[in-house]
């Protein structure tokens, strides 16, 4: 997990209080308290140490967050076989859980110190295909689909945020609904298939190397309360086509195939799968980082923005993208593609 800094000995707001209130009730108030770095989300994360061992509280304030799907999906991956912090406590009305601490060893910092790139996409794919080798199993009942109108409505940060900051005007509702319809003539394109479970935010940042564990479980899983279900190749997109990381072309290629070996998809159908799967998927990011900025005071992500409409340019040059290419080279030329930009 993230490097972590003291906290205050006091606490200093109702929520600090309650949070204590949890941590003494979970039979840890005698942990000293450490604050974690947070996320683009309302969460927070402290770790508790004490010298037989330590815990995470995750910190997740309602009406802004809800702690019983990272609940419900985290559980469901540990008997799945993966590596998901265990729950140890859990206050739903108050947004409080003790969790497994698993460690400070993410992708990015593991990586940043020079670790086999290889090997930990490697492991990190192999999630992936366990996930769609328990095809219905690892479907739980009552999941979410993301799915047609729901991958357009997420899709549509783009013409909402986006755009507007890059043209100096709002976006005209008709070329709103020629968006929505280009969309819609894409997704048509998108050839049937098994939906799989999908963690929806699976990168660098939110995977953990835990060499000591065997297999699959080498590869700990976080943030992964917003899953649902739908195409298999999303997650994989979202691994090797991460908005804050250049991923080799080498690797790139190899996780694919890697994933195609493991599940034997048909290749012509996953690929144009996945270049959906990426359109819609840096499209989404590209105008939630200008919400980021104007919304809630975060510029830390445009530095990425250049990165990403590169993988979003690249996904577009699928055959099943035209229409969508053909809305977005009218909407938003060259030009208008060049903010967070050195």
């Amino acid at each position: 997990m993230p490097t972590c800094r003291e906290m205050p000995a006091l606490a200093t707001s109702e929520r600090d209080r309650l949070r204590a209130d949890f941590v003494r009730r979970a039979g840890w108030g005698d942990a000293g308290e450490r604050l974690l770095a947070g996320d683009a989300s309302f969460r927070k994360y402290f770790r508790l140490s004490r010298p037989r061992g330590s815990a995470v509280v995750m910190d997740a304030p309602p009406p802004h967050e809800d702690v019983r799907p990272f609940v419900q999906i985290g559980r469901h991956l540990i008997d799945l076989g993966l590596s998901a912090p265990a729950i140890h406590a859990v206050d739903e009305a108050n947004g409080f859980l003790l969790l497994e601490d698993l460690g400070d060893d993410t992708f990015a910092r593991v990586l940043a110190a020079g670790g086999d790139e290889a090997e930990l996409y490697g492991r990190a794919t192999d999630v992936l295909v366990t996930l769609h080798r328990a095809g219905e199993r690892a479907l739980l009942p009552g999941l979410g689909a993301y799915a047609g109108e729901a991958l357009i409505d997420a899709a549509m940060l783009l013409p909402d945020w986006y755009l507007p900051e890059a043209s100096g005007r709002p976006t005209p509702a008709e070329e709103t609904a020629g968006y929505r319809a280009a969309w819609r003539a894409c997704l048509a394109n998108l050839p049937a298939g098994a939906d799989t479970l999908l963690l929806r935010d699976y990168h660098k940042d939110n995977l953990l190397w835990l060499p000591e564990r065997p297999g699959v479980r080498a590869c700990g899983v976080l943030d992964f309360q917003d899953a649902q279900r739908g195409h298999c190749s999303y997650d994989l997109v979202s691994l090797i086509e991460d908005a804050r990381r250049d991923v080799s072309p080498t690797i790139h290629a190899a996780c694919r195939a890697r994933y195609l070996g493991e599940t034997g998809l048909d290749k012509k159908d996953f690929y144009t799968g996945f270049a959906l799967m990426a359109a819609q998927r840096h499209a989404r990011i590209i105008g939630l980082f200008i919400r980021l900025l104007r919304r809630d005071g975060k510029p830390d992500y445009l530095p990425h923005l250049p990165r990403v409409w590169r993988m979003f340019e690249r996904s577009l040059q699928h055959e099943a993208l035209a229409p969508l290419r053909t809305w977005v080279d009218r909407l938003l030329p060259p030009p208008l593609r060049r903010i967070g930009a050195a």
